[in-house]
């Protein structure tokens, strides 16, 4: 009997004994030594941030600036003429930077980014420094910022111009017009559909290994814009001004958040008065790649996730960290 009773006393707390933490929820997601990044997921359906890192942290903007180019030409007219919707087509699906040029250019150059950090009520979006007018992607942007951007696309701007940004996002294809793989972040991390529109600067001009679109898409992705759709409306792109300039070198591409999760009531998240104002370019030497869009059943979640990394980085180690980090971020936002 006393043998017994010493079995038990020595097995009832490994029954009694909570599972792992880790065995039950998603960790906080890891950011790779070296890497600074900045991300927020928001669920849609509860009106709540549901995870975040450093959401007001101003990144260099890259190809994700090119939205509020599109919202800020679209809503300037009430016509669009053949010609300017095919360079929206590339410059949103497959982020061509000489559709993204002529759109700057014709719209004012940062004065686009002024108006739209106004209208959108966009606290940590700036355009670019007043000696480098023609690089739009030097604007600077949080990841909170583009939570807002979308955010106005879904709830408040006119259909017609949600419907037709959205609905390229919803297309996009895999390689970029430059060459580059642009299925790294969420198309790699999250299952489809989604709609995303990516983002990179500093990793060259040319890939190190040319994109091309895969013929037997895994399950968690889709299958890629077929090239020769946007074959036409890339050329349409070709009298733009060249496409380095405005983006910077080797470049790839309001609705307040009244509800907000107890943890994120702080200082972290707290709402600026007015819009910022132009400064230094954000971690102006170390390669940014940005992965933004809608995930989950009806667009449940919008997910941004904003990364620089350290200088001389390549391209497939930081689009595998970057999807690692997307993968994780989104696991643990959208349980």
């Amino acid at each position: 009997m006393t043998r017994f009773l010493v079995a038990l006393a020595t097995v009832l707390p490994l029954i009694a004994a909570p599972a792992p933490a880790s065995a039950t929820a998603p960790g906080k997601p890891h950011v790779p030594a070296g890497v600074t990044a900045g991300y927020v997921v928001f669920d849609r359906q509860a009106a709540k941030v549901t995870e975040y890192r450093d959401a007001h942290r101003r990144f260099r903007s890259a190809s994700v600036v090119k939205i509020l180019i599109a919202i800020d030409y679209l809503e300037s007219r009430k016509s669009v003429p053949k010609g300017d919707l095919a360079l929206l087509k590339v410059m949103l699906r497959v982020s061509d930077d000489g559709a993204a040029t002529s759109f700057w250019t014709r719209g004012g150059q940062g004065r686009i980014i002024q108006r739209m950090a106004r209208k959108l009520r966009l606290t940590d979006t700036a355009p670019p420094p007043a000696d480098k007018p023609g690089f739009w992607g030097y604007t600077s942007l949080s990841a909170m910022d583009v939570v807002k951007t979308y955010r106005y696309l879904l709830d408040q701007a006119d259909p017609t111009v949600s419907g037709l940004i959205l609905g390229h996002l919803r297309r996009s294809g895999q390689c970029g017009s430059d060459g580059f793989d642009q299925y790294f972040g969420i198309p790699r991390a999250v299952r489809g559909p989604w709609a995303v529109k990516q983002g990179w600067s500093g990793y060259g001009s040319t890939p190190p290994v040319r994109c091309r679109p895969a013929t037997s898409p895994s399950s968690t992705t889709r299958p890629a814009t077929s090239t020769t759709s946007t074959t036409s409306a890339s050329s349409a792109s070709s009298t733009a001004t060249a496409s380095a300039t405005a983006a910077g070198p080797a470049s790839g591409g309001d609705v307040p958040l009244t509800a907000r999760p107890a943890s994120a009531t702080g200082s972290t998240l707290a709402a600026q008065a007015a819009p910022a104002h132009a400064g230094p370019v954000p971690d102006l030497g170390r390669p940014v790649l940005h992965t933004t869009g809608l995930v989950g059943p009806k667009e449940r979640w919008i997910m941004v996730l904003l990364t620089a990394h350290p200088a001389g980085t390549t391209w497939q180690r930081s689009t595998a960290q970057t999807t690692k980090l997307a993968r994780e971020v989104h696991l643990s936002g959208t349980s």
